[in-house]
């Protein structure tokens, strides 16, 4: 099947060429930014950027979640547990428990989010 006849399941990005993921999405003052790369019933993968001292607050996930760090540095709650995360380094957060973010730098991660298949 020829690229220009498949139905695509990732968006918002080109096919058929090396990218640079941090560098498509920007760190804006205030802002919490994203670019959403798939949106399945099973599973999202999101490009987001924080400027430093903004967050995502506490909240629970139907799947899975794993973060990778593309850029800057991170600290991440997940339960009751903290983690400092940065650019290179990668880290699950189970289904159901209370996970949440705060940039501690201009921060930008991939977010995969895998849920189980509907009944």
């Amino acid at each position: 099947m020829t690229l220009n006849m498949r139905t695509e399941l990732l968006k918002n990005i080109p096919f058929a060429q090396a990218l640079e993921l941090a560098a498509l999405v920007d760190c804006e003052p205030g802002r919490v930014v994203s670019r959403t790369l798939a949106q399945q019933p099973t599973a999202n993968v999101t490009l987001f950027s924080l400027a430093a001292g903004e967050g995502i607050s506490a909240h629970t996930s139907p799947g899975d979640a794993l973060v990778l760090v593309l850029e800057g540095r991170a600290r991440v709650t997940i339960g009751d547990a903290a983690h400092d995360v940065g650019a290179g380094q990668a880290i699950a957060m189970p289904a159901g428990v209370p996970h949440a973010l705060d940039a501690e730098e201009p921060f930008k991660m991939l977010l995969v989010v895998v849920k189980p298949q509907a009944a």
